[in-house]
């Protein structure tokens, strides 16, 4: 497979690590940086891309705003200093993106939003409207809550989650390092840049270091294993070296970086997950007219639903059946099965009356329903 250019991609992410955003000697913002990488985001944004931001920073700025010393924190001075620096970390976003006309969003997410199907998808909605919007989500790990048993620990493994949860086709991790090497090269002069990564094999995996390495703790263990959970999520990721001004751009004009490659796209992933890998815990049966509708490419609304069976919460895999009890597909189910029961037949308007909230207008998404069969490796 031939290495892609980062004007193939419709939708970014883009990580940037505390190191990058903070000088960590001073504890004050790179400004000047910061303000390089805004004009590449901008120039990506105003191409029609979307782009999404998972940032790094709020403990470091806090720690700096709070005067706090130098050293180990506890965790519960980590989440303090992260309440305080979370402040400022969306407010410099704000602002450097709003210099170009952009708005941003932020969003704060801990493990289980992205492990639990429910909470998921929630964050999965927000994201997509934002970026129907025209806003960048910045997004970061809530470390103000977030504890050693329940958090990621580190910000490549989160960036990978948001990537396959907003279906992104490219991952980009800004990084201190330009890529992956064949060896450690601060420690081997005859280290050499791999450039593309076709698949993540056991040898790629050693090269990485194992947990107890000196290359470890400089972090490219967890961006091979970010890598490994974006491209099985059909997103492309690559490594790229965050030191210099404007490292979007030099991607783009052909810089030194890593290319990890997928076979796969996120959607067909996304729905081949669905379609496979979930067990259905209810059935819809829908009317011919809704069949229709999903065959052409639409959502199933809740007034094509005539049974509902099986005891299933929102977020959870249910099959769809036609009036002849066909299966039509499966999909992830936007409410509870007894929410289902007392708005199938419904108007979307309807519905909102019936259950007193303004819920989803449609009972799945199309994003979230596989029609017919996804074929293996598709």
């Amino acid at each position: 497979m031939s290495t892609p250019s980062l004007n193939n991609f419709r939708r970014i992410v883009v990580k940037v690590g505390s190191a990058l955003l903070v000088d960590q000697e001073a504890g004050e913002l790179r400004e000047a940086w910061l303000t390089a990488l805004a004009e590449d985001v901008a120039k990506l944004h105003g191409e029609g891309r979307d782009v999404l931001i998972v940032s790094s920073g709020s403990i470091a700025l806090g720690r700096a705003r709070l005067k706090l010393p130098r050293g180990m924190l506890k965790l519960e001075e980590s989440q303090a200093a992260a309440a305080v620096g979370q402040i400022a970390l969306a407010r410099i976003w704000s602002e450097v993106l709003g210099r170009h006309g952009i708005g941003t969003g932020q969003i704060l997410v801990t493990l289980q939003d992205t492990e639990e199907r429910r909470r998921y998808l929630n964050a999965r909605s927000t994201i997509g409207k934002l970026l129907e919007w025209r806003a960048v989500p910045v997004i970061n790990e809530n470390d103000t809550v977030a504890t050693n048993e329940i958090r990621y620990g580190d910000n490549d493994r989160l960036a990978a989650r948001v990537a396959t949860m907003a279906s992104a086709d490219l991952l980009v991790l800004l990084s201190d390092i330009d890529g992956l090497y064949t060896a450690p090269p601060h420690l081997d002069p005859n280290a050499k840049l791999i450039p593309v990564v076709d698949s993540i094999t056991s040898g790629i995996e050693a090269v990485a270091g194992d947990a107890a390495s000196e290359f470890s703790r400089g972090g490219m263990r967890t961006k091979v294993e970010a890598a490994k959970i974006a491209t099985q999520g059909g997103t492309h990721m690559l490594i790229a070296s965050g030191k210099i001004e404007h490292p979007l751009r030099a991607v783009a004009e052909g810089a030194r970086c890593t290319w990890f490659l997928t076979p796969a796209n996120p959607v067909t992933s996304r729905k081949r997950w669905i379609a496979g890998s979930l067990e259905p815990k209810g059935t819809l049966t829908i009317d011919a007219g809704a069949v229709a509708a999903l065959r052409s490419g639409r959502s199933l609304l809740p007034a094509g639903v005539i049974k509902v069976d099986g005891q299933f919460a929102r977020g959870d895999a249910v099959i769809v059946r036609g009036p002849d009890m066909a299966e039509i597909g499966r999909g992830l189910v936007a409410y509870d099965a007894d929410d289902a029961e007392k708005i199938k037949g419904r108007s979307s308007s309807d519905a909102a009356q019936i259950l007193g909230i303004t819920g989803r207008a449609e009972m799945i998404h199309r994003d979230d329903l596989v029609v017919g069969h996804v074929p293996a490796g598709k």
